[in-house]
């Protein structure tokens, strides 16, 4: 996987992934890089592809970034959006904050979050909004038994 339209495809079709980390989902980074990451991926042969695609799905309208994975960086499609915005209490605060890098003059980067449900689409709160509780949950239950809160 090294173009744009391969990338979101991979996130499409699991609708829940972890960018980098390690953890019950699939690795975006590990699946660019054709194999699981070792340290950081900023230091792997494909580190400058994995930063490039990254940087698109952060600017992308077609995915959260968010800390669902137990604080992970996670992206969600949105696909899946309704369903979680429709039972977005049964995850902890914070959770579905739209995670944003803002680039400061000086090269840095700072995180600032914006806050669930501060991001969502007008469309999609009105989907969610129709969509009933069985229907998102049996939806989107995987995530539910692995973040929800019990």
């Amino acid at each position: 996987m090294t173009d744009r339209r391969q990338a979101m495809s991979f996130i499409r079709r699991y609708g829940v992934v972890l960018q980098s980390a390690k953890g019950l989902e699939p690795s975006f980074a590990a699946r660019i890089a054709g194999e699981p990451i070792r340290g950081s991926w900023w230091s792997h042969p494909m580190g400058h592809t994995i930063f490039a695609l990254v940087q698109h799905v952060h600017a992308s309208n077609a995915v959260l970034v968010c800390t669902l994975a137990d604080g992970k960086i996670t992206y969600i499609h949105r696909r899946l959006w309704p369903f979680f915005v429709r039972i977005a209490d049964r995850f902890p605060g914070h959770a579905l904050d739209k995670v944003q890098e803002i680039h400061l003059s000086s090269g840095r980067h700072k995180r600032q979050d914006i806050p669930f449900p501060d991001w969502v689409p007008r469309p999609t709160l009105i989907v969610a909004k129709r969509t009933p509780i069985q229907k998102a949950v049996a939806e989107i239950q995987l995530w539910i038994d692995r973040y929800g809160i019990s």
